[in-house]
């Protein structure tokens, strides 16, 4: 890998990672599990970065890289994957300290999210970041009318659970 790729990455990373951090919210529930689930996806991130095309904006790549890989590693029983050999240049991302003060107010939200089954747990992630249905649709790899469908679906179910 050349240098210039490492640190475009690197930059990416760090200016996007906040998505990671939601996503790892979302299917964590501890912080030591956050920081595994965070550092997993940041490898498969790396691994996969020398395939990025720049199709899709960087956001929406790392959005399918890392929701996949969260569920994929939680689906199966929260495995944890080896991570022993991890590249050197995952040290030079300067990890920020995840501020949830703003989030405390939606813990019942989070809990009532935790909920869902995985796919239904990514829906809901990316319609709270405000992406469309397009977005939404290009990113799990859906139609956008399944899209709306689920996400419709899925408000339906949230609020069975908040006020049963």
């Amino acid at each position: 890998m050349t240098h210039d790729l490492e640190h475009k990455f690197v930059n990416q990373l760090e200016a996007n990672q906040n998505i990671v951090h939601k996503i790892c919210k979302i299917y964590t529930d501890c912080p030591d599990a956050h920081k595994d689930l965070f550092q997993e996806i940041t490898i498969q991130l790396w691994k996969a970065y020398p395939k990025f095309r720049g199709d899709a904006k960087f956001s929406t790549w790392m959005y399918r890289i890392a929701l996949n890989t969260a569920i994929t590693l939680y689906r199966k029983s929260k495995r944890r994957l080896p991570t022993d050999n991890i590249d050197p240049v995952l040290y030079r991302v300067k990890a920020i300290d995840y501020d949830d003060t703003e989030e405390q107010q939606l813990s019942l939200m989070y809990d009532a999210i935790k909920q869902l089954n995985d796919i239904e747990k990514a829906l809901v992630f990316l319609y709270l970041e405000d992406k469309n249905y397009y977005e939404i649709s290009e990113t799990m790899g859906i139609t956008e009318i399944n899209a709306r469908v689920k996400m419709n679906r899925i408000k339906k179910k949230l609020r069975n659970i908040l006020n049963p």
